[in-house]
Parts: C-alpha cells; sequence; structure tokens
C-alpha cells in the first residue's frame, strides 16, 4: 500500500506496508502575506472615525477650493441696505443670501467658504513651520543624545514654561496682527509636541537591529536619519501633525475673536463669531453658523489624526 502524505507544505513522504521507503524536501509554498499598504487601508476602512472624519474634511476642503464657483457674491461687498437679512429657515429668508448677511450687509454664505480657506492656510502652514522645528530638534537629540538631548531638553522646558496664548497675545499686540504673523507667531509656539514625540520615538529606534546594521555598512549619519528612522517614526509625525494643525485653527480662532488675529476685512471664522456677538440676541445664527464650522473642522481633523 502506497500513499502520501504532506506536512504542512514543505515535507513529501511515501510509505509503504514495510514503513518509511523515502522522503524529500518540497519548496516552500508561497504564502502571500499583506502588504503594509494593504494593511494600512485595511486599518483606515474598517475605522469609522478616519471614514467620517475624512469625509467632513474633504467637503470642507473641497468647498474652500470651488469657493469662487458656489458663491454669486464677493465676500467683501457691503451692501447696507442689506443689513442682517435672515437665513432662508426664517419665513423672511431669500435664495440670494441662503445665509443670510452679516451686520456690513455682505453675504455670509461667501464669508463662510472663504473663511475655510483662512483657517486651512493657518492650520496647515503653522502645523508645516512647527513640525520643521519641533521634528528637527527631537530627532537629532533622540539620535545624538549627549549634549544635543541637554539643549533641546532645555528648550523645550522654557518652551512650556511659557503658555502659548499670552505668548500669542503679547506678540500680536506688540508686532500687530495680521495673517501672515499669525502663522509665524504659531509656527515657532506649538512645535513642542513634535519635539517630545520624536525625540521619544527616535531614541527607541536607534537602538534597533537596522539601524546599527545601516552604521556597520558605513552609511552616513544624514542617510541613517533620512532613510532608517524618520520612515520608522512618520506614523508618530503624522498623529501629532493633525492634533497641532487642529490646535492652530483654534488658537487663531481665539486671537481672531480678540480682535489681535487675522484682521478685517478678511472672513476669518474667529472674526466672524467676534463681529456677530453684537447681534447674538436677536441674529443668533451670526455666531452659530461660523461656530458650528470651526466645530466641525476641529473635529474632522481629531478623528482622522486618531484613526491614522
Amino acid at each position: 500500500m502506497r500513499f502520501w502524505i504532506r506536512e504542512s507544505g514543505f515535507l513529501e513522504m511515501e510509505l509503504n506496508d514495510t514503513g518509511l521507503k523515502n522522503f524529500r524536501t518540497l519548496e516552500q509554498e508561497n504564502i502571500h502575506e499583506p502588504s503594509p499598504r494593504t494593511i494600512f487601508w485595511r486599518r483606515v476602512f474598517g475605522h469609522w472615525g478616519v471614514i467620517i472624519g475624512a469625509f467632513v474634511l474633504i467637503l470642507i476642503l473641497v468647498f474652500a477650493m470651488t469657493a469662487p464657483l458656489l458663491t454669486p457674491h464677493d465676500p467683501y461687498d457691503q451692501v447696507l441696505t442689506r443689513r442682517l437679512v435672515n437665513p432662508i429657515w426664517h419665513a423672511d429668508g431669500t435664495w440670494t443670501h441662503p445665509l443670510g448677511t452679516d451686520g456690513m450687509g455682505r453675504d455670509y454664505l461667501s464669508r463662510l467658504l472663504y473663511g475655510a480657506r483662512i483657517s486651512l492656510l493657518i492650520g496647515i502652514s503653522a502645523m508645516v513651520i512647527s513640525g520643521l522645528i519641533g521634528s528637527t530638534m527631537g530627532l537629532l537629540a533622540g539620535y545624538f543624545g549627549g549634549r544635543i538631548d541637554t539643549v533641546v531638553r532645555f528648550l523645550l522646558t522654557v518652551r512650556l514654561a511659557m503658555p502659548v496664548v499670552l505668548v500669542a497675545l503679547a506678540v500680536v499686540a506688540l508686532v500687530g496682527g495680521s495673517l501672515k504673523v499669525v502663522i509665524l507667531v504659531l509656527g515657532f509656539l506649538i512645535w513642542d509636541r513634535f519635539a517630545v514625540v520624536m525625540r521619544s520615538t527616535a531614541q527607541q529606534v536607534r537602538s534597533m537591529d537596522y539601524v546599527n546594521a545601516a552604521i556597520a555598512a558605513g552609511c552616513s549619519t544624514f542617510r541613517i536619519l533620512l532613510t532608517e528612522i524618520l520612515p520608522n517614526v512618520m506614523n508618530n509625525l503624522i498623529v501629532v501633525a493633525t492634533l497641532e494643525m487642529a490646535r492652530a485653527i483654534i488658537l487663531e480662532a481665539a486671537l481672531s475673536f480678540l480682535g489681535l488675529g487675522v484682521q478685517p476685512p478678511l472672513p476669518s471664522w474667529g472674526l466672524m463669531v467676534s463681529e456677530g456677538k453684537e447681534y447674538m440676541f436677536f441674529s443668533p445664527w451670526l455666531i452659530t453658523i461660523p461656530g458650528v464650522a470651526l466645530f466641525m473642522l476641529v473635529l474632522s481633523i481629531n478623528l482622522l489624526g486618531d484613526g491614522i
């Protein structure tokens, strides 16, 4: 009697009634493991927070980019005879101004969509500036250690001792509020989380075998930092970037609300809330609409970062 037994796809044996006759090793079967990209996309599409956050964020991006096509009115045009027109859900609302007009007679839908551009521009720009500063400092401190780490920790301690809002208020009050000033001030003030996360992750990664192999192979320090360490800490960097982007948008809205951020007539959402507070008892939608838009933008960014 002769039959074949295959064990785990690696060994094939021929048996008969007298016992083992011969055996031979088989080539390992091709086992297709999912790639890191496949694992990432499965994780993304399996997380409802990522889906909802990405959908809302993409929707806001599309509205901001197509604002000139969606709004027939200029966000800076003032028509004093059309002041405080109610939105369409009121009995006297009109489709000419679907979200009504503000106290200067400017179309509120136009200012809301153009305001999304301002918020996204400030959030992305401040995040990029702070990310470059904090990531560079944290990467160098985590990899080299020693005196560089001591200097970075000292700068980090100094930065954490300064309240962001008060320092931003003081600087903007001295220099003057403008779009560029707000971006630079926020970019130079919110780099601390990047530095902390990058320093701790770089310290963990530098002891890995592939980093030691690159050092033994004679790779330069710049190449090791750029090709071995940075790609392996990118996930943490992306999460911190989304949090800091949302933080920058909130800080800009706070500064604009206090009159020290983006200056009129730019349609900043924080500035729109500040201008609408005078009419909050008679036209509360002047505060509610930009407030809800700001809430949805920050929430979508946080959901996206949390899921990633």
